[in-house]
């Protein structure tokens, strides 16, 4: 009988670990990215998990043909590590052999190995599979999760404990007609929009909880700025003074994460130029001191007294970052008409909420505010807005059981994640993504 100790066998050196190996030999394994052959010699571009390293083949030193390459081979190389200059490493692989371990069967349908993948976002997602092995393709989900670990990192250093929602559920958080209905062993349930409901009850346990995962909306919109599942980073906290204290959070927090990203993520930050904006301080505004700035400044005839149209998010960031510097905006007291039942009114405005948005670079990415905990205020909202209060029964248990005044957010991660590197369509800051034309791949 075999003993497993989690001791793996390593003969091969990492990519980090090549610049401490100039003038050894080492052993490497990736995959052939691209072959350029020049006159007597050729280089020969590895990608290994997080780099592209460059290799030199010559006849003299290679154990083996250059034909016996081909692009997208997984390969274990022989090579020395010689010192060089005008690498970008510091340092160029000198290959002596190779052991391949597969090759493709056929040509990548889609060019992939330049600078950029040249070709429309439908075929760059109908591929993506292959696509995503472009070195800035991968760079931008290696600064996606550059920003997940630092949001993670600073929560658990706030002390909040990281939880894990159902995602089929019995009834919406939000509501309305932008659910997906499943048949759940006969009876009728959902796809959650949103980990609301659970995120509010734990803080009646741990205070202050946060969750990165997965929520579904059926929005039946084809823009550049909606996906129909995407990765919502939530936090909920209690013991709060108002929902300022969340502003507060989140402000902290995304500093701390352009921080971990200027530490962690430098090489792929350069390759996509990358500018990480300010973070120090966010400017707040009330949402119609907000409307009526941007109907002044751009001679604007307010349309919608209850929301933002997409324009005058970009309108508004605009401003803002001209009078002071910041690519952030919080907008406070949204009205209620435009926020769930279980926002918190205004103890000014009857028909404000304790809530906010925030804007980055033109685009609304997280939306907050502060949670209604008593059970008569929220039974007497729910009542004004008509709702069947048994269908939520078991949500509003935690009301009649006592809560502390609690608040949270929910910020979209593709939505920040194309802010922040200045991709034009959110889609391009997922994996693989959802929307209503595409289930593929």
């Amino acid at each position: 009988m075999n003993m497993i100790r989690g001791k793996q066998q390593k003969s091969e050196v990492e990519p980090e670990e090549l610049a401490s190996n100039t003038g050894r030999q080492i052993r490497l394994h990736g995959c052939i990215y691209k072959i350029r052959k020049m006159k007597g010699f050729a280089f020969v571009l590895l990608r290994t998990k997080r780099e592209v390293l460059q290799c030199v083949y010559t006849p003299e030193k290679a154990d083996f043909p250059l034909e016996q390459l081909k692009e997208e081979s997984a390969v274990i190389i022989t090579a020395e590590v010689i010192a060089e200059e005008r690498s970008r490493t510091g340092y160029d692989l000198h290959l002596i052999s190779v052991e391949i371990l597969s090759e493709p069967e056929m040509e990548s349908p889609i060019v992939i190995n330049n600078k950029i993948v040249d070709t429309s976002i439908e075929k760059l997602l109908d591929y993506r599979p292959v696509t995503l092995r472009n070195e800035k393709q991968r760079d931008i989900f290696k600064i996606q999760e550059g920003i997940v670990c630092g949001f993670r990192q600073f929560l658990r250093k706030e002390h909040f404990t990281e939880i894990h929602t159902p995602k089929i559920v019995q009834s919406g958080a939000e509501g309305g007609a932008n659910i997906f209905h499943l048949d759940y062993f006969g009876e009728t349930a959902y796809l959650a929009q949103s980990p609301q409901f659970y995120k509010q009850m734990m803080v009646g346990v741990f205070e202050r909880v946060f969750e990165i995962g997965p929520v579904f909306r059926a929005e039946k919109h084809d823009t550049s700025r909606h996906l129909n599942e995407y990765t919502s980073v939530d936090f909920e906290m209690g013991f709060i003074r108002s929902f300022y204290d969340v502003m507060e959070m989140e402000t902290a927090m995304l500093h701390s994460a352009m921080l971990y990203l200027k530490e962690n993520c430098a090489p792929e930050l350069t390759r996509l130029n990358v500018s990480l904006p300010r973070t120090e301080e966010i400017p707040s505004i009330r949402f119609h001191e907000a409307k009526e700035w941007i109907a002044n400044e751009y001679n604007r005839k307010i349309k919608d007294f209850d929301d933002f149209e997409p324009e005058e998010e970009k309108l508004l960031s605009r401003l803002v970052e001209e009078k002071t510097g910041s690519e952030f905006i919080f907008v406070t007291h949204y009205p209620s008409k435009k926020r769930p039942f279980y926002a918190m009114d205004s103890s000014e405005h009857a028909n404000e909420t304790e809530s906010f948005d925030l804007l980055f670079r033109g685009l609304e990415v997280t939306t907050g505010g502060q949670r209604i905990h008593n059970y008569a205020q929220q039974a007497a909202k729910m009542e004004r807005l008509h709702m069947d209060r048994d269908l939520f029964d078991s949500y509003l248990m935690m009301h009649r059981c006592g809560m502390p005044p609690h608040g949270g957010l929910g910020l979209g991660l593709e939505r920040f994640t194309a802010r922040l590197l200045g991709l034009e369509n959110v889609r391009l800051a997922c994996l693989f993504p959802r929307d209503i034309n595409r289930l593929l791949p």
